[in-house]
């Protein structure tokens, strides 16, 4: 007999990431004004990377950095927290946050495929099933948000290419971390080093980019720094790494299907968004997946009978 059940060390930290990570969107939103998105990268993970290294010494993790180490931290810090982050702040100037959401969740295929031929996590049927389904509701999601948002068609590509790219950066990312060798590494000290380098790449990008920093004195744009750097960053991350450690960049990368849907529910209660059946159906079909997906088998074993 067999019966499914969820990994409640896996399941908590799921949700709690998931959570914050489907926030983050309309906060994003609004950091898009006067200030350079890639200032406000920069700032997000200066933040970011000042309380990690706290984090780890609190820990007791220390900041002794290895060659291996060094070249691992290096190569998170560029893909996931430069390249992915602003290639999302720099969609969002082009398409709205719903869509670059909705795009983004396909991330679990190119993390499956990475998964695949890096590590060796081949997908079994059930999981490929159930990312049939997921995908299939996050393409209504996707189709009901770009009836309602429509887009110049030039802005559109524009906006999907930045978020293709943010979304191979964080998959390269995600996988890149699984390895062996790289897991071996302390996670803090190892998160803390990659924000650190992750800080200093963003700060060159945004001088390049955009010219000397740019202060905004609006409160509400600070509080969402910092909300976006403890903990839409420092504390998620400190959560999905060892999730990704656990059950696989693949599996892991479903929390990018649950995000668009939370995100939705963010712009419902704060900007009146409005549910359709299409957009209704998209949300089930990508939860049923979700569950399918993340679900494993427990064998169940009768006791033996007493002597």
């Amino acid at each position: 007999m067999t019966e499914r059940r969820i990994d409640l060390s896996v399941a908590i930290p799921f949700v709690i990431f998931t959570l914050i990570w489907g926030s983050t969107w309309i906060v994003i939103k609004d950091q898009l004004g006067s200030v350079p998105p890639q200032w406000s990268v920069a700032y997000r993970f200066i933040i970011a990377a000042t309380a990690m290294v706290a984090v780890a010494l609190w820990k007791g993790e220390g900041l002794r950095l290895s060659r291996g180490m060094l070249l691992a931290a290096a190569f998170l810090g560029v893909a996931q927290f430069a390249i992915n982050f602003n290639a999302v702040y720099l969609a969002e100037r082009h398409i709205t946050s719903g869509v670059v959401a909705t795009f983004f969740a396909l991330l679990v295929i190119p993390s499956t495929l990475l998964a695949w031929a890096f590590l060796g996590h081949r997908p079994s049927n059930r999981f490929l099933w159930s990312s049939l389904v997921a995908i299939a509701g996050i393409a209504l999601l996707f189709t009901h948000e770009f009836r309602n948002n429509p887009a110049q068609s030039d802005e559109l590509l524009v906006g999907l290419g930045f978020t293709l790219a943010g979304m191979i950066g964080a998959a390269g990312a995600n996988v890149f971390q699984a390895r062996p060798k790289v897991r071996e590494f302390p996670l803090f000290s190892l998160l803390a080093w990659s924000m650190t380098i992750g800080a200093v790449v963003n700060i060159a990008f945004a001088l390049l980019m955009a010219g000397p920093p740019t202060i905004e004195l609006r409160a509400g744009y600070w509080l969402g720094i910092v909300y976006l750097a403890i903990p839409a960053s420092v504390l998620t991350f400190s959560l999905y790494y060892p999730v990704v450690r656990k059950i696989g960049p693949a599996k892991a990368a479903y929390s990018s299907v649950l995000i668009p849907i939370i995100a939705m529910g963010f712009s419902t209660w704060l900007e009146g968004y409005r549910w359709s059946p299409l957009a209704a159906a998209g949300a089930l079909l990508a939860l049923v997946g979700m569950i399918g997906a993340l679900s494993r088998p427990r064998s169940v074993v009768a006791a033996p009978d007493a002597a």
